[in-house]
């Protein structure tokens, strides 16, 4: 039986060679399912409204407007698009997700980091794809959760 894995993807990296290179090994051995990010370009989209980002709560990026969501839904989805036009492109087989929630037609923007451990129970393997000098943070969030490892690229 052919395994699941989750993949979370920092928005700083997801159409780097090295990540592409990476799916394109795992997606053979597993289902794959991909998260991408965005908080980078979510803050540079909100700047440039001229709105500062304002802080992260516990579970991401607290946005209070419905302008804001949309802005960072926006990004998301682009990033979306673009990562999966690539992987098509290149006929590797993933479903590219982003971390926004309906729930009840109410849109919830979810930290990437939260959507990894919102998956856990149901994927069998989970990575965290950060930047390396994310690395040290990254791994000391996902301690203790067995089935996730994260990976620092350029």
């Amino acid at each position: 039986m052919r395994k699941n894995l989750f993949v979370k993807v920092s928005g700083d990296l997801y159409q780097k060679p090295s990540f592409i290179k990476y799916l394109r090994t795992v997606t053979r051995k597993y289902f794959t399912v991909v998260c991408v990010g965005g908080g980078t370009q979510i803050n540079e989209a909100i700047a440039e409204k001229g709105i500062e980002p304002g802080p992260h709560g516990p579970m991401g990026r607290e946005l209070p407007s419905f302008e804001l969501r949309q802005v960072a839904r926006d990004v998301l989805e682009r990033n979306q698009t673009e990562l999966q036009n690539t992987l098509a492109s290149l006929e590797i087989n993933a479903v590219v997700i982003i971390p926004v929630l309906d729930l009840g037609s109410v849109l919830c923007h979810v930290n990437g980091d939260e959507m990894v451990k919102t998956a856990y129970i149901g994927f069998d393997r989970l990575v965290v794809i950060t930047t390396k000098d994310r690395l040290e943070k990254k791994a000391l969030e996902f301690r203790g959760l067995d089935k996730v490892k994260v990976i620092g690229l350029k």
